[in-house]
């Protein structure tokens, strides 16, 4: 089928396309940037990075790079967005105008009104200058720009963020004194930012907000929580010094100066800061901060006697604040500023363009982007000549500062000097010598030249003369020797060392032209941080840091925290170790109580004093029946004793002594019960497991029955001197039986078998004699069989449905 339309047709149609086209998702954002689903943001925006630069339009030639570039800026903005990543993993949303997709509050109508919701509520009396809530909503940031902005650019610009909502009266209160922090800090280059709590509640419990107002420190991608009031602005200026990286600025005195100013193995220029004071001023501090890869700061106070001479030796001046910058040459400053006090503009306007070295070593990956930045167009490709040195030797020492000599004279702007070590970077290195086909072992005191297209990916090109060695100091100065045996040496030296240098021109010169090509392409890898400690030397440097902060507060205002908190830790070792001794002390005495006890048992001399082991056997009554019976653990068992105020002594002392070798039977508990308190419970207990038929207890006939009681189970045993269990039923015992079970058809023959509880008498029974009189010392002469009898199992069980409550009379 072949489709036709008209032109005014097709064009209406493409015009109703061309929407859904823009509007169509795009594909999966992992597989565009080439990452896996656990990438961390830093990966993201590194394969962004390389993917940009290798599809940007400008650079590529495909026919489509123009879409395949708008592609990964949007596979890069979704996945660098918290939000819109949790929603593209959990649902698959990847268009941000989705219906299912959480709507931002909108921060921009804050700054449209003047007033705040409390002038609205209570009217334009309540609101005042000091608690003008404004500024909260004029600084309000995204969850999202906290961490794509604020957190990432803390590792160079410290920010202060205060957590709020808008029906808070602490807020109100603390607005005026939020407002001082805005003024005073602003200028210092610090990053000041409210966020609304209630709108980001999601990141205030990431951050640990648990109130608000609450003000936090980001330093370094760390949240600080600080919780005191905001009231006291000195306290949160100290709380921000104490945050910072310990030992950012040295102490520089008169015998140290010279060692500060000297070393520069660790890739720094050096910076003096002169002050009339004892402490650093905040400003400096966070410059210090902001350049702590770069500049290493000292500080001088100019007020203290050792640092005279330092003063004397740079010139500066006294009531005045003084920056110097000093690089390879300390003597001569590269930069000096004086002031009463230096703005923070005015301090980056000095570093920014001299934080380099005039001979840097390639000791990171930033430090290799400063030096040979990407240039991917030839007509302004930017060159690094750098030397291959070993730091060990003399010859590499006096190689540097021939190379540093060079490099302080005029260059091309697009040509930088530097040098790497040959142990520090061996990845570096193979790469090279890999790419060249070169030896790396041989590769010390080579010149290379390197030209970065790409981030990962150079072009190259080796000098061909080996950077000349001397081992003495002479050739370094670059005066002629005095001792005649050295001066042949000298002029071979010089005369190579001017070759080699008309041949590195030469080549810089061949290498800038547009025109020409590089001999070797290599692809190579970050270079390693050679300042970052890993493993044990990081862990050893976090303990001496601790170490030497502590000391350092014992010599501040901290002393009187510090000696306060190491106060309550030693009282409260001091308690516990004299509670200890105490108790081992009592435990002592216990035991040679018992050896002595053991003793006097074992020579068999009796000690009437002495107290003898004892098993309890407790009172059935209301206050204890919960314990003894209704919450018992399942599998334990209660025996129970009935006596009464007459024969209590005799029968309880008889029981004792027969279930004394159960004892250590933790299942079983025994206890007696009185039965002029508590015959009606006994009377319920029997009337539930006969039937619910009515019973006349004799109180007196109870006497010396035995109950084992399972609560669990919700059944009993019993026993009586009378009871007919395992023996043949008397005659009387029939009657009492028929009579108490009923005679009805189905009744249970045992279920009247209780020999002692009288009913009313059957006159049509006949007369028998009454059985043998029992006397109360021989009621309990059974119960050591009856009680074989009950742990065996054989007998006979009387259920209930409830156990009855124990009434308190």
């Amino acid at each position: 089928m072949q489709w036709k339309c008209k032109s005014w047709l097709c064009v209406l149609l493409a015009l109703l396309a061309v929407p859904l086209i823009v509007a169509q998702k795009i594909g999966d954002p992992y597989k565009i940037l080439g990452i896996h689903r656990r990438a961390t943001l830093p990966e993201i925006r590194k394969a962004y990075r390389q993917l940009a630069k290798e599809w940007h339009p400008d650079k590529n030639e495909d026919p489509n790079a123009e879409s395949r570039f708008v592609e990964i800026k949007q596979a890069y903005e979704l996945l660098s967005d918290t939000e819109r990543r949790q929603a593209y993993d959990l649902y698959g949303i990847t268009n941000e105008d989705n219906h299912m997709y959480k709507q931002r509050h909108d921060y921009s109508q804050y700054a449209r009104f003047s007033n705040d919701p409390f002038e609205e509520f209570f009217g334009t009396h309540f609101r005042t200058q000091d608690q003008d809530i404004t500024l909260f909503h004029k600084l309000s940031v995204t969850s999202r720009h906290f961490e794509n902005n604020i957190v990432e650019k803390s590792i160079h610009t410290p920010a202060i963020v205060l957590f709020y909502t808008d029906w808070c009266f602490d807020c109100v209160r603390s607005a005026s004194a939020w407002r001082r922090l805005v003024d005073a800090l602003q200028p210092l280059g610090v990053t000041l930012a409210t966020v609304h709590a209630g709108h980001e509640a999601s990141l205030a419990r990431r951050m640990g907000v648990h109130g608000v107002p609450c003000l936090t420190l980001v330093l370094d991608k760390h949240v600080y929580i600080y919780k005191e009031g905001l009231s006291s602005m000195p306290k949160i200026l100290e709380f921000m010094r104490w945050k910072f990286p310990y030992k950012l600025v040295h102490s520089i005195n008169n015998g140290n100066v010279e060692a500060f100013v000297s070393d520069f193995e660790d890739n720094k220029v050096k910076a003096l800061i002169f002050e009339e004071r004892q402490t650093i001023r905040l400003r400096y501090l966070i410059a210090a901060y902001h350049y702590r890869d770069r500049v290493a700061f000292g500080f001088v106070d100019m007020t203290a006697r050792d640092a005279s001479n330092v003063t004397a030796r740079y010139k500066v001046q006294r009531q005045t604040d003084t920056m110097v910058l000093l690089k390879e040459d300390s003597e001569e400053p590269v930069a000096t500023v004086s002031t009463t006090e230096i703005p923070t503009q005015t301090l980056h306007q000095l570093i920014e363009p001299n934080q380099m070295l005039m001979l840097p070593r390639l000791s990171s990956q930033s430090v290799l982007e400063m030096v040979c930045p990407v240039e991917w167009r030839s007509a302004r490709r930017r060159l690094c000549c750098v030397l291959v040195v070993d730091p060990a030797t003399p010859a590499g020492v006096n190689a540097r500062a021939a190379l540093r000599a060079l490099a302080a004279r005029p260059a091309p702007d697009r040509l930088h000097y530097a040098y790497v070590y040959a142990h520090a970077q061996p990845a570096f290195l193979h790469a090279l010598a890999h790419g060249s086909g070169s030896d790396s072992s041989e590769m010390e005191h080579r010149v290379v030249i390197i030209w970065r297209r790409e981030s990962s990916r150079i072009q190259y090109e080796w000098l061909n003369e080996t950077w000349p060695v001397c081992g003495h100091q002479h050739c370094v100065n670059g005066e002629y020797p005095v001792d005649p045996t050295l001066k042949d040496e000298f002029i071979k030296y010089q005369e190579r060392l001017n070759e080699t240098k008309r041949a590195l021109e030469q080549l810089i010169k061949r290498l800038l032209k547009p025109t020409e090509v590089l001999a070797y392409e290599a692809q190579v890898q970050e270079l390693v941080d050679e300042a970052s400690l890993v493993g044990v030397g990081a862990w050893a440097a976090r303990a001496r840091e601790w170490a030497e902060r502590a000391l350092l507060a014992l010599r501040t205002q901290h002393a009187l925290s510090a000696a306060s908190v190491l106060a309550t830790c030693a009282l409260v070792l001091a308690a516990g170790y004299l509670m200890a001794y105490l108790i081992r002390v009592e435990e002592e005495s216990v035991r040679r109580q018992k050896e002595e006890r053991r003793k006097q048992s074992l020579n068999g001399k009796k000690n009437n004093n002495e107290p003898q082991p004892e098993m309890r056997l407790h009172e059935l009554r209301a206050e204890k029946y919960n314990g003894l019976v209704r919450l018992l653990k399942p599998g334990c068992r209660t025996i129970v004793l009935l006596v009464d105020m007459q024969s209590r002594v005799q029968l309880l002392s008889k029981f004792h002594k027969i279930v004394w070798p159960y004892r250590k039977n933790k299942s079983l508990l025994f206890a007696y019960l009185m039965v002029e308190r508590n015959i009606e419970w006994f009377r319920r207990v029997l009337q539930l497991s006969l039937g619910g038929g009515e019973l006349r207890v004799n109180a007196r006939n109870c006497v010396g029955t035995v109950l084992a009681l399972n609560p669990h189970r919700k059944y009993f045993c019993i026993y009586h001197a009378k009871h007919p269990e395992g023996t043949k039923p008397h005659k009387r015992m029939s009657r009492m039986t028929r009579s108490l079970g009923g005679a009805g058809e189905g009744a249970d023959p045992e279920a009247g078998a209780f020999i002692g509880f009288h009913t009313e008498p059957d006159s049509s029974s006949d007369e028998v004699n009454d059985p043998p009189v029992l006397l109360q010392e021989n009621l309990l002469d059974g119960l050591e069989n009856w009680l074989d009898r009950l742990f065996e199992g054989s007998t006979h069980r009387y259920y209930v449905n409830y156990w009855p409550d124990m009434t308190t009379k």
